[in-house]
């Protein structure tokens, strides 16, 4: 397993671990298993949303076997980035004690967004919304991850 220890280690922080973080998670897995090492976790985690895990299935990618869990979870001492996906997770995230960069790109969080729904259909729209851009942001890591590597480098 030699090529997993190459791959950067990225985390994924959100408040609940339940939603945005675990799509995130989950779309780093699916289109970037040889590139990046992803994890996910909450400042405050409370469980995985059912409906995050439908419109990610919708996608082609399983996280119903996903877990809510903490930044320990995540060996936090080995990362390279983290990403925070919440306005919450930004302003309370920790310190990290490694060489770990810290970025912050906000999602919508759908929860927020369907409190209004009065079914699982009238709320899966903002799910299917944010998963559809999450998607786009992981596809620019690669990237993100080749500046943050360069600003190290550099004396």
């Amino acid at each position: 397993m030699a090529a997993a220890e190459t791959r950067p280690r990225v985390l994924f922080l959100c408040t609940g671990n339940s939603c945005r973080s675990q799509m995130a998670e989950g779309w780093t897995q699916h289109l970037l298993p040889d590139t990046i090492d992803a994890c996910s976790a909450g400042t405050d985690p409370h469980g995985l949303n059912p409906l995050a895990v439908r419109a990610m299935g919708e996608a082609g990618v399983d996280i119903s076997g996903h877990t809510s869990k903490t930044v320990d979870a995540c060996d936090p001492d080995t990362l390279d980035l983290v990403v925070t996906v919440c306005a919450h997770a930004h302003e309370t995230c920790p310190v990290f004690r490694g060489t770990a960069r810290v970025v912050h790109h906000g999602f919508d969080d759908p929860p927020r967004l369907a409190r209004d729904a009065t079914t699982d259909d009238e709320a899966l729209p903002h799910y299917r919304r944010v998963r559809d851009e999450i998607r786009e942001f992981v596809l620019t890591l690669p990237g993100l991850l080749d500046s943050s590597a360069a600003a190290r480098a550099t004396p």
